[in-house]
């Protein structure tokens, strides 16, 4: 007589993943450890239920899989989640996730905690280490970093808390939270089954204050020589402000960009950085950028009016931050700039004179300013970045999506859809930038991924398990070493505080000489890339190709370490 089939009870585990896709969550990034058993029973019946659960995806270390969930939302503006080992696994999420936190990300990061019972309960402690690894605080190490912390208490709390999880990581400004769950209530059976979750509705961005907005509505109608610096905004803002900026002849600059802000080609695209433009400036419009300019360097004229355009605009959760401001407009980037589209064009009848002279002089600006781009990123005897750059923007096209860790020379790499590059954030956390290719092209797969990374970044971003993610989960992406052999960020610090000092005599070298570099070429074939060592400036283009063709045509990983002179 056949035995009958046992009905197992739910557990909070499994409630978890369930509540997590329910929530929009299509990818859980795991980097294992003893805590996560209940976890892997939870995937193991679902994979045997066919209930639905977000795609689990192993990464080997935890900082690469904070930046593949980073990589993932910029793709598809859900959040996804991370899991790690308890506090060791947190320790090592800081780094990306400080990246995350400064670029408002909203990713669910969850961990294990050390079992709290030392025995008598199911999931009780049972290594030696489930002694060592418990601390009075382990939300603390990265408490500042998140809009909201806790720990799971009770297994029937699990539904409620991941729907808390989402909507407050999701709730504009955007940004990281994070999830305690110890062992004993993640393995614990449901109180009683968890019904569907009911995906709570994320906040829209915020309108702004149409008193505000029409201040600068007139501000902008009157001024001579207006200038906005944006540095991040959203997809849709893009075409909002290519308008506005057309429309009243405005320059802008793109200082220290993480997103497209304008197409390159736009006639009102003056480049990264603010000088003259700034210094000459009677109205600056702040565009969602947190340092518009390095006020030691460079700055507005005394009495000229700034205004502050953004979601955050005080930027509260920076502990020093002084720029002058005569106008803050608190609102999402498109909202705002939709809203002072339609304020100015009501006032720029008496305007227009004004206008159309302001865009002939920016015309014949932009005409220099051309040439001279196209004389810097010329050929030479030896690889520039410039050269680089400019090789890489006509080799992978308009539609590639480009994920820069500092190297490349915007200014040559022209972008010209939304959504087609992203660089690392404010915070600077180097380890980012293979990661969030990875994550996009799990997310996106369908697009060309191309990681343009400097050889310190890319030690950094733990390369070889980075080329197993991408062989195993089969992620295959461009990635571009700009290889100098050096830390260049940390060299060029040093010349401009001492460049007359005994750190000059070396030409900055102590500290930042990173010779001789690893055959980079050599690693990534050894993982199954297609993978070329590239010297001289006329083998460039066509390694290039070669590589873009195996990553579009054959679906396998390439990489290109680019011996840049710089």
């Amino acid at each position: 007589m056949a035995a009958t089939p046992t009905t197992r009870p739910i557990i909070a585990a499994e409630a978890f993943l369930r509540a997590l896709a329910d929530h929009g969550t299509d990818y859980f990034f795991a980097n294992p450890g003893t805590d996560f058993p209940p976890v892997v029973e939870a995937f193991s019946r679902a994979k045997k239920t066919n209930a639905k659960v977000p795609k689990p995806v192993l990464v080997p270390h935890e900082n690469l899989a904070v930046a593949m969930a980073h990589g993932a939302y910029l793709m598809n503006g859900r959040p996804q989640a991370v899991m790690v080992h308890v506090n060791v696994g947190t320790a090592n999420t800081i780094n990306n996730m400080t990246n995350a936190s400064r670029d408002r990300i909203p990713l669910i990061l969850a961990a294990g905690r050390t079992p709290i019972t030392e025995k008598g309960s199911f999931g009780s402690r049972s290594r030696p280490i489930h002694w060592a690894q418990e601390m009075f605080d382990q939300a603390g190490m990265l408490r500042e970093l998140v809009k909201w912390d806790y720990e799971l208490r009770t297994p029937g709390q699990i539904v409620d808390v991941v729907a808390r999880a989402s909507e407050v990581a999701m709730a504009h400004p955007r940004g990281p939270v994070y999830l305690s769950l110890p062992r004993e209530p993640l393995a614990a059976a449901m109180p009683e089954p968890p019904a569907p979750t009911k995906p709570r509705p994320h906040a829209a961005a915020a309108f702004p204050d149409p008193k505000a907005i029409a201040t600068l509505a007139e501000w902008l109608a009157t001024a001579e020589r207006p200038l906005i610096i944006a540095s991040t905004l959203p997809n849709d803002a893009v075409p909002v402000l290519s308008h506005l900026a057309e429309r009243c002849a405005i320059p802008v600059i793109t200082h220290n960009p993480r997103t497209v802000c304008l197409p390159s080609s736009h006639p009102m695209h003056f480049g990264y950085e603010p000088g003259t433009l700034l210094a000459d400036a009677d109205l600056v419009i702040v565009l969602e950028a947190d340092v518009p300019w390095i006020p030691q360097l460079q700055g507005p004229s005394a009495g000229v009016r700034v205004a502050h355009v953004g979601e955050d605009p005080f930027y509260v959760r920076y502990p020093m931050r002084s720029f002058p401001s005569d106008l803050a407009v608190q609102a999402g980037a498109t909202n705002a700039l939709s809203a002072l589209s339609a304020a100015v064009e009501q006032r720029l009848q008496m305007a227009e004179a004004r206008i159309a002279a302001r865009r002939g002089r920016l015309a014949e600006r932009m005409r220099n300013r051309r040439a001279q781009l196209a004389k810097d990123s010329a050929a030479g005897d030896r690889i520039s970045p410039e050269y680089l750059s400019r090789c890489i923007g006509e080799c992978v096209g308009e539609d590639a999506v480009i994920f820069n860790e500092y190297p490349l020379r915007a200014n040559h790499c022209p972008r010209e859809k939304a959504g087609t590059f992203y660089a690392l954030g404010p915070a600077g956390g180097l380890g980012w930038g293979f990661g969030a290719a990875l994550g996009a092209k799990l997310a996106a797969p369908e697009k060309l991924v191309v990681a343009t990374l400097g050889d310190g970044a890319y030690m950094f971003g733990n390369p070889l398990v980075g080329h197993w993610v991408s062989q195993v989960h089969d992620l295959p992406i461009l990635a571009i070493v700009f290889n100098n052999s050096r830390y260049g960020a940390v060299r060029n610090a040093t010349l401009a505080m001492f460049k007359d000092g005994v750190a000059g005599e070396t030409d900055g070298n102590v500290l930042a000489d990173l010779s001789p570099a690893p055959p980079y070429d050599e690693m990534a074939r050894a993982q199954g890339a297609h993978a070329e060592r590239v010297e001289k400036p006329a083998d460039l283009p066509d390694a290039l190709a070669r590589a873009r063709d195996v990553v579009v045509k054959e679906k396998r990983q390439a990489l290109l370490n680019v011996i840049a002179h710089y």
